[in-house]
């Protein structure tokens, strides 16, 4: 604050110092929102990757792709069929950061037959 106070003056720029006290506030306030609403993402433990038969759901239609959440994260994902938003998956493969999916059947809770298992 007080290199505020000492060069904005040099390049004719005066601001009060009531102006600046409002400012810092107004910065500490924002910092601590922000830090409140993003706590959970710092203390997350990160997750190197979803293990092959995994499951979780399509958050969008798979139609080669689309995105799943695993474990509460997003991720990209193909399959060879297509899937419908918020359909049960499993991952039965993984090419980088893609995940290879195939749908669940909903009656027994078997993977369908995939392309990707072979």
């Amino acid at each position: 604050m007080a290199v505020v106070l000492w060069l904005l003056p040099r390049v004719a720029i005066n601001i009060p110092l009531w102006g600046l006290i409002i400012m810092m506030i107004a910065l500490g306030v924002y910092n601590y929102i922000n830090y409140r609403l993003n706590k959970k993402a710092l203390v997350k433990k990160p997750m190197i990757s979803p293990d092959i038969g995994s499951r979780g759901r399509t958050t969008t239609l798979i139609s080669p792709k689309g995105y799943v959440r695993v474990n509460g994260e997003l991720w990209q994902a193909l399959s060879s069929s297509t899937i419908d938003a918020g359909e049960e998956i499993a991952i039965v493969g993984r090419e980088g950061m893609t995940l290879l999916i195939s749908p669940i059947e909903k009656d027994n809770h078997t993977r369908k037959a995939d392309a990707f298992s072979g």
